[in-house]
């Protein structure tokens, strides 16, 4: 069985806001072709600044690679602009949804199609959407701002999907979802991710369900990769299920409280 190429790599980077706040320290992660990789940590701990310098939207909050590359298909990004990325076939559906609440939920999907020409090739994308999000079909001609934060999330990856990408940054999918609504969103992304060779890289707090659905897993803490492994591994180690998942019954609260913990510093390789 052959390696699968590596579409994503981040070779050691450094993120600085405001010409002065370290966030980012030295994170490596690769993201193979037709995987799906989870992005894992609590809040704050830069797993979204990750996803924003890879699409390089870092400089609408003054923030700054400074350090490390980031490589698409072996070719390196980050001067390309978040259009050029798009062209390329990176495509962030970012944290929070953001829909436009005064479009219907069809023109919404449309604007995900700004960078395509043909009509043809758009009006079967729009089809192929409706296909994985029926819900979304039913409510094509209702407003975003009167839709659940189900079917704008929904809505989210199918505005994504119509710029026909193939590696999609997924921010916090889960986040203000219920558990029976979280479960279909990542059934979807699994079933685009199977039949439509679409790979993903996640960022998510729900380290449960994101280990359930991703290939491979990285963990994040204070800007740095702290662990990093397939995500079946992740899910039987013992620190990640105290940590992570709720399943210990120490009282620590971070892996830096591990003592026979060694952070694997692969920035440093």
């Amino acid at each position: 069985m052959s390696t699968p190429q590596i579409v994503l790599n981040v070779n050691g980077i450094e993120v600085i806001y405001n010409h002065v706040i370290l966030v980012l320290k030295g994170v490596s992660l690769q993201v193979p072709e037709r995987g799906i990789v989870a992005l894992l940590g609590g809040n704050g701990a830069g797993k979204t600044t990750t996803l924003r310098a890879i699409s390089n939207l870092l400089k609408g909050e003054r923030g700054e690679v400074t350090k490390g590359s980031i490589e698409l298909h072996g070719e390196r990004i980050e001067n390309l602009t978040p259009a050029d990325l798009v062209q390329r076939g990176v495509v962030q559906v970012m944290e929070g949804r953001h829909c436009f609440a005064h479009l219907t939920i069809e023109e919404n999907l449309l604007t995900g199609s700004y960078t395509r020409t043909d009509k043809g090739e758009i009006s079967a994308n729009l089809e192929k959407v409706y296909n994985y999000f029926p819900r979304l079909k039913t409510r094509r001609s209702s407003q975003a701002a009167y839709t659940s934060g189900g079917e704008q999330q929904m809505c989210a990856i199918g505005r994504a999907l119509m710029a026909n990408p193939s590696l999609v940054l997924l921010d916090e999918p889960s986040m203000g979802l219920a558990p029976q609504i979280v479960e279909e969103v990542f059934n979807i992304v699994k079933d685009l991710n199977h039949k439509e060779h679409v790979t993903f890289l996640l960022a998510e707090q729900n380290t449960h369900m994101a280990l359930r659905y991703a290939d491979f897993g990285y963990i994040m803490e204070s800007g740095r990769i702290v662990m990093d492994g397939a995500a079946a591994d992740l899910a039987s180690n013992e620190d990640v299920k105290e940590f992570y998942l709720g399943m210990g019954g120490g009282e620590r609260k971070s892996f830096k409280d591990v003592k026979s913990y060694k952070r694997r510093k692969r920035w440093l390789a």
